[in-house]
C-alpha cells in the first residue's frame, strides 16, 4: 500500500510541477519524439502499403508503439530503483510529462489576448491548437473553437494521463502515444481514414473511462459557481452528440456550466465535417468564456488531486 500512496504522491508533485513550469519551447518533451516516430512509421507505412492495406499498416504502428510507450519507462524507472530518491525524480519527471493542463491554458490565453487585437492573429494562434481550419472562422466561432479544444483536452491533456498515472507510470505514457498517435493520424478524410482507423479506434477505447470521469470532474467542480444540475442533464443529454463516442462528454459539462452552446459543423483539410451541437444556446459565446473554461480545467484537475490526497490519508 505505500508503494501506491508513494506513486500518487509522486502525481500530485508532477501536477503542481506542470503549473508551475508548464511545457518550455525547447524542453525536449517526449511528444516531441512521439511525433517524429510517428511521421517516421506513417511515410514508411505509405511507401510499402496502399489504400485498404494502410488499415493493417495503422495495426502494426498502435502495436509497435503502444510496446515501445510501456517497455522504455518501464526500462528507465527499474535502471534508477537502486536510488529511492532518483526513482522518485525520474517517476515525477515522466509523469509531469503527461500532463499539459498549464500548456493548455498559456495556449488558450494567447487566442484570448490575440482576438482583443486582431481576428487574424487569433485565428493564426487557434491553428496550433485544432485539427479545423481556422482561415475564415469569425470571433464567436475562434471562441466556439477554442472552449471546445480546453474541454475535450482537459480529458486527453490531464485528466487521461493522471487516470493512467494511478496505474503505473508506463500506463500514462502509453496513453500519451496513443493519443498523439490519434492526433497525427485519427482522421477521416480520404488522407488518413485507412492508416488512422486502429488509432483512432484505440484512442476511443482508453479515452472511454477518462472522458466521462472528466464530465463528472466537471460538474462537480462547479457546484459552487454553476449550475450543476443544469451541466449534469445537458452532459447526459447530449452525450451522443458527437461523432467520438467520449468528446461530448466533456464539450457537455462545459456547455451546460457555461449555459452556452458548443458543437456544429466545421472544416477539415477544406472539406465540411457536418457535427450536431452540444448544449442549449441560453446566450451567446463571448470572449470570456476562454477564461472560464480554463478555470473549469483547473478546477477539474484540483478535484482529482484533492481526491488523490484523501485515498492517500484515508488508506
Amino acid at each position: 500500500m505505500l508503494e501506491i500512496k508513494l506513486q500518487w504522491l509522486d502525481i500530485i508533485i508532477a501536477c503542481i510541477m506542470d503549473i508551475i513550469f508548464g511545457d518550455p519551447y525547447n524542453f525536449p518533451h517526449p511528444v516531441k519524439l512521439m511525433g517524429k516516430l510517428i511521421s517516421f512509421e506513417e511515410a514508411l507505412a505509405r511507401k510499402f502499403f496502399k489504400e485498404k492495406g494502410l488499415i493493417i499498416a495503422g495495426f502494426f504502428i498502435v502495436f509497435l508503439n503502444i510496446v515501445l510507450a510501456y517497455a522504455i519507462p518501464w526500462f528507465i524507472l527499474n535502471l534508477a530503483k537502486f536510488n529511492y530518491f532518483l526513482f522518485h525524480a525520474v517517476n515525477i519527471f515522466l509523469i509531469y510529462t503527461t500532463v499539459a493542463s498549464r500548456c493548455l491554458k498559456d495556449e488558450a490565453m494567447k487566442i484570448y489576448y490575440a482576438l482583443e487585437k486582431s481576428l487574424d492573429e487569433a485565428r493564426y494562434r487557434l491553428s496550433f491548437i485544432v485539427g479545423r481550419d481556422t482561415k475564415n472562422l469569425d470571433e464567436r466561432e475562434i471562441i466556439r473553437a477554442t472552449v471546445e479544444t480546453v474541454a475535450e483536452n482537459t480529458s486527453d491533456g490531464v485528466i487521461a494521463p493522471l487516470f493512467y498515472a494511478v496505474f503505473g507510470t508506463p500506463f500514462a505514457i502509453v496513453y500519451k502515444m496513443v493519443n498523439t498517435m490519434d492526433s497525427m493520424l485519427g482522421y477521416l478524410n480520404d488522407k488518413y481514414k485507412y492508416i488512422g482507423f486502429f488509432p483512432a479506434k484505440t484512442d476511443d477505447v482508453l479515452n472511454f473511462i477518462p472522458a466521462r470521469l472528466t464530465g463528472f470532474l466537471m460538474i462537480i467542480s462547479g457546484v459552487v459557481s454553476y449550475n450543476f444540475k443544469e451541466a449534469f442533464r445537458i452532459m447526459i443529454r447530449d452525450r451522443k452528440n458527437h461523432k467520438s463516442p467520449n468528446c461530448a462528454y466533456p464539450e457537455g459539462a462545459v456547455a451546460g456550466l457555461l449555459g452556452v452552446q458548443l458543437g456544429g459543423d466545421n472544416f477539415y483539410f477544406g472539406e465540411l465535417v457536418k457535427k450536431p451541437k452540444i448544449g442549449d444556446k441560453k446566450r451567446e459565446l463571448e470572449i470570456e468564456d476562454i477564461k472560464r473554461a480554463v478555470s473549469i480545467m483547473f478546477a477539474a484537475e484540483g478535484v482529482f488531486i484533492f481526491g488523490l490526497i484523501l485515498s492517500i490519508l484515508m488508506f
